[in-house]
């Protein structure tokens, strides 16, 4: 085995010197040097990590114009589907996250068309298996999971409006806590659940025997340990939310509120051992998220879905007896999804969305 290895490591390096020589040759003029930063960012060697000053050279590609960051996005998505090795598949993947986490909007907005626009999805590596050695074999099961991790944070992104986790969207929290109560139920939910797909696919990560220690699994696991950070910031942020919103959501929206928050609370203990940072910060989030759920479960979910089992057994009353009571009267107060309220009764109003009216 120690003798495959090594041969294995000698042939991935005179791999790389052959498509680095072949790229500074034959490659456009214009697109070498992108080419060469991208194969000097995703070696074959198993034990060392994306090196920060070749990813910040290929991220300076999303600083030129729209046709420089598609090339340098399509030749990341070549490189990935075509490689057979799990090294340069994990290091294609880092490449991918960087981009996500700190690269140009061009180079984003280029990245965020690969799973979305109707096309190949580059990230689909599902069937991805490398057999060679032992190592190998279990860095693909990482590779697997990366890149459907990636597709999911793609998707969450898109949910939410901007690259969750970016330098370059960060969003004041006072304005972020701004947009979402202007959100109304149905869309909140849809954020929120998207938000859980996440953190659920990050408690899916592979265990790990021959990985153990390997620079490019502690890599990946640094740079998802911070997304789990900004991930459950986020799912605060609307779990507050619907805090407020508690006496005015529906049984529908109840029910699928309080069926996130248990699918959230199923992983939190595989979650727990991801990130050590800001624990004091993550377990409060983990006690509002217990607290909300029991909360709707106990006096709304279950108290409506007994009014609903005795609904069928009440007189009927006529369309034209119920109109009456759904015509607003000189004083009333209409709630919005917010929890803000609007009274008729008197000139001053708080929190009014626009758009809601």
């Amino acid at each position: 085995m120690g003798r495959v290895t090594i041969l294995r490591d000698l042939i991935g390096i005179i791999k790389d010197k052959a498509s680095q020589s072949k790229a500074a040759l034959v490659s456009n003029p214009q697109t070498s040097s992108l080419h060469l930063a991208l194969l000097r960012a995703t070696t074959h060697d198993p034990f060392t990590a994306p090196d920060p000053r070749h990813l910040a050279a290929l991220l300076s590609f999303g600083h030129s114009s729209r046709a420089t960051a598609s090339t340098a996005i399509e030749a990341l998505m070549d490189r990935l589907q075509t490689t057979r090795d799990a090294s340069v598949s994990i290091k294609c993947l880092i490449t991918v996250h960087h981009i996500i986490k700190g690269g140009s909007f061009i180079l984003q907005d280029q990245l965020s068309v690969y799973p979305s626009a109707g096309g190949r999805n580059y990230l689909k590596l599902s069937n991805f298996r490398d057999n060679t050695t032992s190592l190998t074999w279990e860095l693909s099961s990482w590779v697997r999971w990366y890149a459907l991790y990636l597709e999911n944070l793609l998707s969450t992104s898109r949910v939410l409006g901007f690259f969750l986790c970016s330098t370059s969207s960060s969003v004041d929290t006072d304005k972020q806590e701004e947009k979402v109560s202007s959100l109304v139920n149905s869309e909140l939910l849809k954020e929120i659940n998207s938000l859980v797909n996440l953190l659920e696919q990050i408690s899916k990560s592979p265990d790990y025997l021959h990985a153990n220690g390997n620079i490019l699994v502690d890599d990946v696991l640094g740079l998802v340990g911070e997304d789990y950070l900004s991930s459950v910031n986020e799912v605060s942020i609307r779990v507050c939310e619907f805090r407020e919103r508690l006496s005015c959501l529906s049984f529908v929206d109840s029910v699928e509120l309080v069926c996130a928050l248990k699918r959230l609370e199923d992983c939190k203990e595989r979650l727990s051992s991801l990130s050590q940072m800001k624990k004091a910060l993550i377990e409060t989030v983990w006690g509002s998220i217990t607290e909300i759920k029991d909360q709707v479960g106990n006096s709304k979910v279950y108290r409506e879905e007994g009014r609903l089992l005795t609904m069928g057994s009440r007189n009927k009353v006529s369309e034209s007896a119920r109109f009456g009571e759904r015509v607003l009267k000189y004083g009333d107060s209409v709630k919005f999804s917010s929890g803000r309220f609007l009274s008729f009764g008197n000139a001053s109003y708080e929190s009014v969305n626009p758009s809601i009216i």
